[in-house]
């Protein structure tokens, strides 16, 4: 029988308890199994030191990656998630907002104190199934609260990225901010900027492929986060926009069914700030999209794709009018169920896109020999019909291919006349 995670987690606890040590599960798998989730990954708090966890596993089946915070890396036999072993700790002063500058071995009480979250702050012991509960996660649990551990401001002043870590839970399971704890955040919510650019953008991509991202968005503007994480630029533009532009934006993102980062932002933007009027809306979502991989450090391909659908889904709403080459170029692109997708979710703002989304998919269910057939002439050949080589070439492929999609020319040699003639008339116009 293949060992699963949760089974490889009992027996790293198990091993641990043998060898005399105290050993308990911690953290988001706890949470977790409470809330009746299928934890993703384990974590092991103990009173074994990083070297004794090595020993007890062995060298090579250890890695100290975090050793300087009291963190093993325990490896399993494959395809199991390796497990973080961490001794017990305390922590020290957070001089960079993020880490501590160092930490102290301690016992598990004093370990769960310095822990962000009462939800966040459990053990759980899976020999005799027991939860240990030291800072009242399992009641906050169990009223959906999230409540920082101790005092919110000095929880949040050692790591600022607790904060939108708060915003996160609370929409991930639809729970609500303790007061003191919100209260804390909006206190300090502009020292975000201590935090990584990284770092914030990979919470706001779990945000955003989450089903509740609106409530999450919500709750980063009542938090005085939203400023902080998109620049006041765009905060700005927010306030110009108005409440009703939010409020679409934030029911169309509540609608959209699709798990990717850069279709919930561009959904998010089209109503956000697509009622601002612009009159050059391609502008916009280059600018708005440029804004925002600066600023979180996006990869290339989040950025183009969230330019693309800002600036291409105007053309849906008119798929029906706009000639066919142009509809059939954005209907064989990779991204076009994440733009439908998305024109969904406005169409609740939109009603007029329903019909033209049926019709694009209608379409999407031609033959691939009518949709997307193979084009008739390329670069070689153009060459080979002694057309020079040069930046005119992009013209002339998307001449010949609007000519083939439209049914005027059917074959490669009516192509290359085509072709010839447009260079030829080019070249006349030009006086060459």
């Amino acid at each position: 029988m293949r060992l699963t995670n949760r089974g490889f987690a009992v027996q790293v606890v198990k091993q641990l308890i043998e060898a005399g040590f105290t050993a308990y599960w911690a953290g988001g798998c706890v949470r977790d199994q409470l809330l009746g989730r299928q934890p993703k990954d384990y974590d092991v708090a103990t009173n074994a030191t990083p070297e004794q966890v090595r020993s007890l596993f062995g060298y090579r089946r250890t890695l100290p990656i975090g050793a300087s915070f009291g963190v093993i890396t325990v490896l399993g036999p494959k395809p199991v998630n390796p497990i973080e072993v961490a001794t017990f700790r305390s922590d020290g002063q957070y001089s960079d907002g993020r880490h501590p500058d160092a930490v102290s071995f301690c016992g598990a009480q004093e370990d769960a104190q310095r822990r962000d979250f009462t939800i966040n702050g459990l053990f759980f012991d899976p020999l005799q199934q027991r939860v240990i509960d030291f800072v009242g996660g399992q009641d906050d649990l169990r009223d959906g609260v999230i409540r920082a551990i101790g005092d919110p401001a000095a929880r949040f002043h050692e790591d600022k990225l607790r904060m939108l870590r708060a915003v996160r839970f609370a929409a991930t399971f639809q729970f609500r901010l303790d007061e003191a704890t919100a209260l804390a955040i909006q206190r300090d919510a502009e020292n975000l900027n201590q935090v990584s650019a990284e770092r914030v953008a990979a919470e706001m991509r779990r945000m955003m492929v989450h089903r509740n991202r609106s409530l999450a968005l919500q709750l980063l503007l009542e938090t005085n986060l939203l400023a902080p994480v998109f620049g006041r630029k765009i905060a700005d533009l927010q306030n110009s926009a108005g409440q009703t532009a939010w409020n679409q934006a934030l029911e169309a993102c509540s609608r959209l069914d699709a798990e990717s980062f850069p279709t919930a932002m561009a959904c998010l933007f089209v109503l956000w700030l697509g009622n601002l009027s612009s009159p050059e809306p391609a502008r916009d979502a280059k600018v708005i999209s440029q804004h925002l991989a600066s600023r979180w450090k996006l990869a290339n391909a989040e950025r183009d794709e969230m330019e693309w659908l800002m600036s291409t889904w105007p053309t849906i709403r008119t798929a029906r009018q706009a000639p066919w080459p142009v509809v059939q170029r954005i209907l064989i692109r990779p991204e076009i169920n994440h733009l439908l997708a998305m024109c969904t979710a406005l169409s609740g703002s939109m009603p007029e896109l329903t019909a033209q989304i049926q019709w694009c998919e209608e379409k999407l269910r031609l033959p691939v020999e009518q949709l997307d057939p193979e084009p008739l002439v390329t670069g070689d050949d153009l060459l080979a019909a002694g057309i020079p080589a040069g930046p005119h070439y992009r013209m002339i492929l998307q001449e010949i291919r609007d000519a083939q999609l439209e049914g005027r020319v059917q074959e490669k040699t009516a192509g290359i006349l085509l072709a010839l003639a447009w260079y030829r008339d080019a070249g006349v116009a030009r006086g060459d």
